[in-house]
């Protein structure tokens, strides 16, 4: 049966991630309320990027060990880095997004070693497609993209404090006209003294996704926000 963000069963994480020097591992707090834990800054910025993403319901580290048939014909066990699981939204369940096994690995390290690696990911691609799921390999390219460069920049404002009241104010507005430019806004809710403020105030909404954006572009005062897509 193929599994999904409803089901009452999930994987949890079968491998204690330890401390290593060679790379810097840790917790990262995802929304506030699981620590998820990472053994890169790859990873760890794989679990910021994904935090973003209001459709992704869960990320569950080292989620499975799967058996597998080195190049050696001896037999090897792999875990794969994470599990990510996303709402199911407005769409179907006939149509439901599959989970995302993922192994976060830098490129070069990845093509030094694929070869070697390869039954490895061929036996998690299988075992995913059991379980009703996809696999994929992130390196930095599909990590810190444009989407990441633009996640940082608003991480920055995520902690800043405003009027309640004034940032309703501007919900309510875009609210109204269904997409709104960031320049009217400005114009609109913080004239002349008021205008750097409001700048950082909706960044602080895009961050505390109150606000929604396409983050895969540059973002400016020509930028569009939305209010987000309440998915379930």
């Amino acid at each position: 049966m193929n599994q999904n963000s409803c089901d009452e069963l999930v994987p949890h994480q079968t491998r204690k991630i330890k401390p290593t020097r060679r790379s810097v591992s840790g917790v990262y707090p995802f929304r506030g309320d699981v620590a998820v834990p990472f053994e890169s800054t790859l990873e760890r910025d794989f679990l910021m990027r994904s935090e973003f993403f209001l459709d992704v319901l869960d990320v569950i580290a080292q989620p499975a060990q799967i058996p597998f048939f080195g190049v050696n014909g001896q037999s090897y066990t792999y875990t794969p880095d994470f599990l990510v699981y996303y709402k199911l939204g407005n769409r179907s369940y006939s149509d439901y997004p599959k989970p995302l096994l993922v192994e976060v690995k830098p490129e070069e390290e990845w093509r030094r070693h694929w070869r070697s690696w390869l039954p490895k990911w061929k036996a998690a691609r299988h075992y995913a497609h059991e379980q009703g799921w996809q696999f994929r390999i992130y390196d930095e390219s599909r990590v810190r993209d444009k989407v990441f460069e633009n996640v940082r920049f608003f991480e920055r404002y995520k902690r800043m404090s405003f009027s309640p009241e004034e940032s309703q104010c501007v919900i309510d507005s875009v609210q109204q006209m269904g997409a709104a430019p960031i320049h009217y806004l400005l114009a609109r809710h913080f004239m002349g003294l008021y205008r750097s403020q409001g700048v950082a105030h909706i960044w602080h909404l895009i961050a505390t996704r109150r606000l929604d954006c396409d983050v895969s572009k540059s973002i400016n005062e020509f930028s569009e926000v939305w209010i987000p897509i309440n998915v379930y």
